[in-house]
């Protein structure tokens, strides 16, 4: 005997890939599928439709293949409703609680399918039943008499599907490599930064201390002064190295104009946090003269946000910075509603800690001169996101002309 239940599929499934991964899906837990019905979109705005019916040795697989097929945006016909419980204690969640990919999600509460607010990868759906609102809440968040969802039932996820239009990210393909064309790629992704921008969204870097090293920190200090940026999330480095190239013309001590190494230059970042201490902010230190450009600068001189998350590793740390990785983590998330495209460049660590705040439909663009720095900032879940093998010093400069000539026609 084999036990069965009925999924349907809607929208672009087919060129979007979507049917072939619920068909490989099953077959991977050793199931079985039947197609009951099918119907193809004729036109690029078409929806396609697929209904089947998948089958199972025992309950305990078919749910397993169940709970895998879910996350690829199947509905699952006679689908009830969630189960919701109450948190008890502070921070702990009920047992058998449902762990949130980054795709748009909803749930099914007294017949109606409510949307999750700010979804994000590995979080929990908090349900509002009063006011019939849902939203994704981290683990730490929870408080007593929160109402969670447990289990899989009853909650939907939309799977991003690829446009038929060709953009740089279908252009790109998701794969990373450093053969590819930088300059058109470059090219392209101006284009769609420029179409973020008019869209409303904003956009963010995410940036790492080679962008100072490699002497980009002047380009982003210009798209910063030119509204192509509109929040920076970063650590202790790159804005002690930036300072530190504001008030004595060097990065871990090398003189940026000539390349060499200055005699006793490798005190200076630690010289640069004790100014910026005794000013007593970024803020003060732009407002009294003592620094007078890079990005830093430029942040405050334009009221651009920036979020400084501390480290283990940080001296100083430089007093903007927010040593508190929960307190940072908090910072970043109030921008990230806003965000439409995330340039994620020459560091892994903060890169990985905002992607997993994303949800799925914003873009990323990641630019890291190690291919596997690239590859695992690739893995985080997205469907428009591109790599590129890059140093920052090429890139953004590069980045910069493009986002010029473009915005001149």
């Amino acid at each position: 005997m084999k036990f069965s239940r009925e999924i349907e599929l809607r929208g672009h499934i087919v060129d979007s890939g979507i049917l072939a991964k619920v068909m490989d899906t099953v077959v991977e837990y050793n199931g079985d599928f039947e197609t009951e019905e099918f119907t193809l979109g004729r036109q690029k705005t078409d929806p396609s439709y697929a209904r089947m019916q998948i089958s199972a040795e025992t309950p305990e697989q078919l749910s397993a293949l169940i709970s895998e097929l879910r996350r690829l945006g199947v509905l699952v016909s006679g689908e009830a409703e969630v189960e919701l419980v109450s948190v008890v204690k502070a921070k702990v969640a009920p047992e058998g609680f449902y762990s949130t990919t980054n795709h748009p999600t909803y749930v099914h509460y007294l017949d109606t399918w409510i949307p999750v607010d700010t979804m994000k990868m590995d979080a929990l759906i908090s349900v509002d039943t009063k006011n019939m609102t849902a939203k994704c809440v981290v683990q730490g968040k929870l408080q007593p008499g929160d109402t969670v969802v447990v289990g899989e039932e009853g909650v939907k996820v939309d799977f991003p599907e690829r446009p038929r239009e060709i953009g740089v990210f279908e252009f790109m393909g998701g794969n990373v490599s450093s053969e590819r064309p930088s300059r058109t790629i470059i090219s392209r992704i101006a284009k769609e930064l420029l179409a973020v921008k008019a869209s409303g969204k904003k956009v963010a870097l995410v940036g790492g201390p080679a962008i100072v090293h490699t002497g980009a920190s002047d380009s982003v200090a210009a798209m910063i002064r030119e509204g192509y940026l509109d929040v920076i999330f970063a650590g202790n480095a790159l804005a002690t190295h930036d300072l530190e190239s504001s008030i004595f013309g060097t990065s871990l001590g090398m003189n940026l104009a000539t390349g060499e190494l200055v005699s006793g230059g490798h005190r200076h970042h630690l010289y640069t946090i004790n100014k910026i201490m005794n000013a007593g902010s970024i803020r003060a230190a732009v407002e009294s003269g003592l620094v007078t450009r890079g990005i830093m600068y430029e942040c405050i001189k334009n009221n651009v946000p920036y979020v400084l998350a501390g480290s283990i590793r940080d001296d100083g740390p430089l007093p903007d910075v927010i040593q508190n990785v929960m307190e940072s983590q908090d910072a970043m998330r109030r921008h990230i509603p806003e965000l439409g495209m995330v340039l994620m460049v020459a560091t892994l660590l903060h890169s990985v800690a905002v992607g997993n705040l994303l949800p799925s439909h914003v873009k990323t663009i990641c630019v890291d001169i190690n291919p596997a720095s690239v590859t695992k900032l690739m893995d985080r879940g997205t469907s428009q996101a591109i790599g590129l093998i890059s140093d920052a010093g090429t890139f953004m400069p590069l980045l910069l002309e493009e986002l010029r000539n473009q915005s001149k026609h």
